[in-house]
Parts: C-alpha cells; sequence; structure tokens
C-alpha cells in the first residue's frame, strides 16, 4: 500500500518495516499476532520502549508506524478497531532545527570552489544547488537531468509521494552547474546507457551519487572550512537554507512550497528566525525602543 498507493520512497518503506518488526517481535514474545494486538499491548510496548531510554522522537515515529499500520487493517475490513487511538503519543520538546550561519555557508562554498579538477566542479555545483533549493538530500543526488529546464532557471523536483515541484535556483548555482555539465559526461564511466539519466551520476548501485558519499564530501569540506564536521550534513544545510531565506523576508507559503512540506504546520519549526527578526526590527523601527529611559 505504501508503495502502490502513496508512492512513499524505498527508505520510508524500509523504516517502516523495521519499526513494525520490532512489533511483531513483542508481541511473538507475548504469544500473540501483531495484527491482534489491543491498546494494552500497544501500550506496554511503548512503556518497554521509554524504558530503553529511547528518544521521545522516535517513540512517536515507532507509534506513528503502529497508527498506520492498524488503520490499513481497519480500512481493509482486516479489524473492526484501532487499538493505536487509546494510547497517547510520547511528550517531546520540539527542537529548534540546527543550522550554519551565512559566513559558515560561505566558508563550506569557498572550500568547493577550491577544490580541483572535475571533481571539485560537480562538489560545487552539488553544494551551490543544495543551498540554493534546499532540496532534501535524495532529492538532490537523484536529480535527472530532465530536472533542470531549458532556461536553467527553476529545478523540477520530484519529492515525497512522487509530488513534483518547481524550485528557483540563483545565478551562482546555475554558473556552477553550468561549469559541472561542460565535464559531467567524465562521471558516466563505460555502463552510459544506467546513467546518462542523472544529472550526478556515479559508479554506485543506483546510478548516481549516494546520499552516504556526498555527506563524506560535506565532512571534508567542513574540515577545509574550519568548521566541526559533525555540524555539517546535507539537512542542516536545507535547514540553513530555509531559515537564511526566512532572515531576509521570504513568508513561510513560499517556503512551503520550495521545501516541499506538505503542511505548513512542518513549515514553522523555522518561526524562531521570524521571532528574531521581529524583535530586531522592534529595536531598529520602533521609537521607544531607542529612547533612553528616565
Amino acid at each position: 500500500m505504501l508503495a502502490a498507493e502513496r508512492g512513499a520512497a524505498r527508505n520510508t518503506i524500509e523504516s517502516y518495516g523495521r519499526d513494525l518488526e520490532d512489533f511483531a517481535t513483542f508481541c511473538t514474545r507475548r504469544k500473540m499476532a501483531a495484527d491482534a494486538a489491543g491498546p494494552d499491548e500497544i501500550t506496554a510496548y511503548m512503556k518497554r520502549l521509554s524504558g530503553a531510554g529511547m528518544a521521545a522522537s522516535t517513540q512517536a515515529r515507532r507509534l506513528s508506524a503502529l497508527r498506520q499500520f492498524f488503520r490499513f487493517l481497519q480500512a481493509e475490513r482486516l479489524r473492526d478497531d484501532d487499538p493505536t487511538q487509546a494510547v497517547d503519543a510520547p511528550r517531546q520538546a520540539r527542537a529548534l532545527p540546527k543550522y550554519l550561519s551565512e559566513e559558515e555557508v560561505e566558508r563550506l562554498l569557498t572550500a568547493a570552489r577550491e577544490r580541483p579538477g572535475a571533481d571539485g566542479l560537480r562538489t560545487a555545483a552539488l553544494l551551490e544547488v543544495l543551498y540554493a533549493t534546499g532540496l532534501r538530500v535524495s532529492e538532490l543526488v537523484g536529480l535527472p537531468m530532465a530536472a533542470v529546464a531549458r532556461d536553467g532557471r527553476v529545478l523540477i523536483v520530484r519529492g515525497k509521494g512522487g509530488k513534483e515541484r518547481m524550485v528557483p535556483i540563483g545565478g551562482p548555482a546555475r554558473d556552477a552547474l553550468g561549469d559541472y555539465l561542460a565535464v559531467r559526461d567524465g562521471f558516466l564511466g563505460k555502463d552510459k546507457d544506467a546513467r546518462a539519466a542523472f544529472l550526478f551520476p556515479s559508479r554506485a548501485r543506483q546510478g548516481h551519487l549516494t546520499r552516504a558519499r556526498f555527506g563524506q564530501v560535506l565532512k571534508e569540506l567542513a574540515v577545509a572550512a574550519g568548521i566541526p564536521p559533525k555540524r555539517v550534513s546535507p539537512h542542516v544545510l536545507r535547514h540553513s537554507f530555509a531559515s537564511h531565506l526566512l532572515a531576509h523576508g521570504a513568508d513561510l507559503r513560499s517556503l512551503q512550497q520550495m521545501l516541499g512540506h506538505a503542511d505548513i504546520s512542518t513549515t514553522q519549526i523555522y518561526t524562531h528566525v521570524l521571532e528574531e527578526r521581529l524583535k530586531a526590527l522592534v529595536d531598529q523601527a520602533h521609537p521607544l525602543a531607542r529612547a533612553p529611559l528616565d
């Protein structure tokens, strides 16, 4: 159902599979089939996860997988009820997204531009496009050649659930892509037919650059830029894109569209940036904020 009806990504399907397998193992030890579990079994399972020290966010994801599983069984008339309705989600603090300063991103970009040869041109293009668009790393490395519009001003991205969106890209990213495309054929190797469809081809089994390899490249750039590698990841760059865009006046609805969020509540994690901007605006523009107090 996840694959055929929802068009879920392979990683999403595998993640749900692991979560449900763990719950099934728990039920087997209690001599019960997973699809026959009730609220008591689910509550006991959640308590076990909490007792094992699992993060509240991970517990919430496990419960979400169970909710969708039992709703599926109910929709297919394999069960008359949804036992997860009686189970409360674990409380979790909403962590602020981690992001880099604009100066740190510029240092990363400089480090990428200084890498020599074709590999350097590809690295610079990847980083420029990521920071210019805020794509998910899976979207970035798996971009097809057809994603680049004729005028090069937008990327056509297929995101979660197979939904397409158009994301504009600025001049630096377009220039970096142009420089990279001049040497791209060198990354095709012998099996060109299997890789030619991808914007960033490689010898990996998928035919394109892997997420893991791009993550390694970012760590290397962080070292070169004098930034602790643990602070740099593809998702941190996505957060940086969003945070910097809001800081410079973008609105949440536009950001939601570019990030490919189905619900604006997901985009609202970046409102901390808006709050800081409003504080700065009051400090700069409000007459009483500047007037000395007696």
